[in-house]
């Protein structure tokens, strides 16, 4: 569960997954000019697109987070460099493997007539 009001950061580009908490935390810094004790979510890709790490601090402490899919990629968007933000609904759509750029309902509303 992502806390209300918690923005939500993801780098573009593919990133090293051998890199832990302090590694992440520095590319946030240094790549994405944010900071990474600020409260945000940042979340990264590895290049082969099954697996993301996401880093957040909650104020007291920095927590890493690992997903990895046994099917499919993440959606990613294309560019190599910089950082995109997202709504906390984007990110739970992208965790599911779902593409967070357009997702489609499953049903369609009753007409309202």
């Amino acid at each position: 569960m992502i806390p209300s009001g918690v923005r939500v950061w993801i780098a573009m580009g593919h990133t090293d997954m051998r890199k832990g908490m302090p590694g992440l935390a520095l590319l946030v810094q240094q790549s994405l000019k944010r900071d990474p004790h600020g409260g945000d979510l940042f979340v990264f890709r590895g290049r082969a697109g099954s697996l993301v790490k996401i880093i957040w601090h909650d104020g007291i402490g920095m927590s890493l987070y690992a997903k990895r899919l046994e099917k499919g990629r993440f959606v990613w968007p294309s560019a190599r460099d910089g950082v995109v933000s997202l709504t906390s609904s984007q990110l739970a759509c992208l965790l599911e493997g779902i593409d967070w750029r357009n997702p489609q309902y499953s049903w369609r509303p009753a007409s309202a007539g």
